[in-house]
């Protein structure tokens, strides 16, 4: 597991102006900093993708260089997802892309859990393919799983690289004990606590809601 803030850089303003609640009430820069901060991890995973040799031809000569050897499929899930997926597909502009509606269901408060239901899946064929699963917030994990597990129609992927801007520390363990293919988990920031909503603790609040207004 890869956590930016582990290191410091200038991933760490961009991630504590997605927490601050001031500057959340301006939504276009909320989306910016998600988009942002989707360029930093899609650079960092770009270093984990196979290359090739390839030439270029220059006015003046020919420039040897080492290109991807095959272009890795970005999938999100709705609608959260879709500032942090933007600095993804900024960065591998020549990807594949599949879209997932998955929510959150009616909680039981007797228990405190909640189902997750999907209702949308759009994905091109995954097989052998590096693919990139991004959501901006790993809170329980079982989205994240439930969807990994829908896509199994969609071919076998050669490796999955799970990513999130901020990641809670039960996500994290759920994710490994119940994702059943390979997979690499990327996180901006990792959280402990998660509070009787599924919330994560200190996290940032609602990704979706701030994108994109409150939704009823």
């Amino acid at each position: 597991m890869l956590i930016l803030t582990e290191q410091n850089s200038i991933a760490n303003h961009f991630i504590a102006e997605l927490r601050d609640q001031r500057i959340q009430k301006d939504s276009m820069r909320f989306r910016r900093n998600l988009e942002r901060l989707g360029e930093l991890l899609a650079y960092e995973i770009s270093k984990k993708l196979d290359y090739e040799p390839r030439v270029v031809n220059t006015p003046l000569g020919i420039a040897e260089t080492m290109l991807l050897s095959s272009q890795p499929v970005l999938i999100t899930i709705l609608r959260a997802g879709l500032p942090f997926y933007q600095g993804f597909l900024n960065f591998f502009d020549k990807a594949e892309s599949a879209f997932v509606g998955a929510f959150r269901g009616q909680h039981n408060d007797r228990d405190f859990t909640f189902e997750i239901e999907m209702n949308y899946i759009a994905a091109p064929d995954l097989t052998g393919k590096q693919v990139i699963l991004v959501d901006p917030m790993l809170a329980t994990g079982k989205s994240i799983v439930i969807t990994a597990q829908a896509l199994h129609k969609y071919g076998q992927p050669a490796h999955v690289h799970v990513v999130a801007a901020i990641a809670s520390r039960h996500g994290v363990d759920y994710l490994k004990a119940n994702m059943q293919m390979e997979y690499t988990l990327w996180v901006g920031d990792l959280d402990e606590e998660l509070n009787n909503k599924f919330y994560i603790v200190p996290g940032l609040g609602d990704a979706g809601d701030l994108s994109f207004g409150n939704k009823m």
